[in-house]
């Protein structure tokens, strides 16, 4: 069984109201000392998923981003246009030219696949995110808006100085020494590799 609870002194009507005016009182003549939002902006981390930016030179209209898009908020739209032939005789050639790129960004959960999958790197996050509007239809934005929000996108980080040199920089930079190393040497004839016959000793020789 609970014990009963001490008794109280009789309450003062409106003692809870005079404490928090006194609070109010000593607080209210104090400097501010924390700036919020919108007045100072947060310092966001370098790879925030605000929205998405479009470089539009680097589609191509493969439409994979609007196939793996797990909420189907990616609409383009394209026609194909004939490039006439570059000399007498060539074959025309046809391409996509982008006519509609459009993000629903009420449907879009921020998961990055479109990014991710994108072979062409013409998606990118920016860490833009004041975007709200008053009416859910106006949170689709086409493509001109998603271009002023390319220029918002930071450069990527530094990679790490300690970190291994990827293997297809490693063998450009190595091609482009033995370059540089034939151009310093023209007349030094090249040496052509010995075969394991030329070392073997030959018959009748000591």
């Amino acid at each position: 069984m609970a014990e009963p609870l001490p008794p109280t002194g009789p309450r003062i009507p409106g003692i809870g109201l005079a404490k928090g005016l006194a609070v109010t009182l000593r607080t209210m003549t104090k400097k501010t000392v924390t700036a919020q939002y919108p007045d100072a902006q947060p310092d966001l981390p370098p790879r925030s998923r605000g929205v998405i930016g479009l470089f539009e030179e680097n589609c191509t209209v493969c439409m994979l981003c609007a196939r793996e898009c797990p909420d189907w908020c990616i609409y383009i739209d394209s026609h194909k246009e004939t490039i006439p032939a570059a000399a007498p005789g060539g074959r025309e050639r046809s391409r996509n030219v982008l006519d509609r790129f459009a993000i629903d960004f009420s449907l879009c959960m921020y998961c990055g696949i479109c990014i991710e999958v994108c072979p062409f790197d013409a998606l990118f996050w920016s860490p833009e995110f004041e975007y709200a509007e008053t009416d859910i239809h106006e949170l689709t934005h086409e493509r001109d808006k998603l271009r002023e929000w390319m220029w918002t996108v930071p450069a990527p980080p530094a990679l790490d100085p300690a970190a291994e040199e990827p293997k297809e920089i490693a063998a450009a930079r190595k091609t482009a020494e033995k370059l540089a190393a034939a151009q310093t040497e023209p007349n030094k004839p090249p040496v052509s590799p010995v075969s394991p016959a030329d070392t073997e000793p030959q018959e009748g020789t000591s």
